[in-house]
């Protein structure tokens, strides 16, 4: 019996990088995975990997701002396996890098749809059907950048600063009621997102302790510990995987 045998997950922006990695993970480990991205042909490969590995996936095209996406997702796992009881809001952007008073309004407006309300989004359709399921697990993915800041990035250190809070927050309103509720932030990761964001990661990998950018799945393994079982005792957490970035 593999740790989450049984178990339906849900997993918004699955198809590249953390998110395609935690899929992939938790269909191997047992989970049944609605893979959920903006981007359908990015999903359907991740759904492509999933099975010819011998699990079980559904691709649902989502938007992360929206909540009719996030409703169609949820319903999409009740109706092909009966429940939903693990879920991962993953979908983000990065927004572009300027100066708070050269922000656009725009941009902000989207990197905040996105990152923060669509994380809100994700939990107000996931948990109705977690307390139907009897309970269930949520890990929200923050960043390095939710505990401290950076140059040019009001918006995505905004974004994720909330998160942890909101985060910290729903822990606490469903703690009696079997969901736990955890937020996991990487430090600089080797993914599309990253690497479209910086040209040269060189600089970056120098301010890592470790020396160098972390992976998808070195992510994926603290989101799947956060989901099992082995975690049951922890809600409401900060979890960090940033090489040390956070710890000088």
């Amino acid at each position: 019996m593999s740790g989450f045998d049984g178990k339906v997950a849900l997993v918004t922006g699955a198809g590249s990088g953390i998110g395609r990695a935690t899929a992939v993970q938790l269909a191997a480990e047992g989970a049944r995975v609605v893979v959920s991205d903006v981007v359908s042909q990015l999903a359907q490969a991740t759904g492509d990997e999933i099975r010819d590995a011998g699990g079980e996936a559904v691709v649902v095209r989502a938007d992360a701002a929206l909540a009719q996406d996030h409703a169609r997702a949820v319903a999409t796992a009740v109706s092909r396996w009966g429940s939903l009881q693990l879920a991962v809001n993953n979908a983000g952007v990065a927004g572009v890098r300027a100066p708070l008073h050269e922000q656009a309004v725009e941009d902000w407006d989207r990197v905040i749809a996105i990152n923060l309300t669509g994380v809100f989004l994700g939990m107000r359709a996931q948990i109705p059907a977690m307390l139907e399921a009897g309970g269930g697990a949520i890990v929200n993915l923050a960043s390095i950048l939710g505990a401290v800041g950076r140059t040019n990035a009001v918006a995505y250190v905004a974004s994720k600063h909330a998160v942890v809070g909101m985060t910290k927050a729903a822990a606490l309103d469903y703690a009696e009621q079997g969901i736990r509720i955890n937020a996991v932030g990487p430090g600089y990761i080797r993914t599309p997102l990253v690497e479209g964001a910086i040209a040269d990661t060189a600089p970056i990998e120098q301010l890592h302790p470790v020396k160098r950018l972390g992976r998808p799945e070195e992510v994926s393994a603290m989101i799947a510990f956060l989901l099992s079982d082995k975690a049951s005792f922890m809600t409401g957490g900060y979890h960090v995987v940033d090489g040390g970035y956070t710890a000088q």
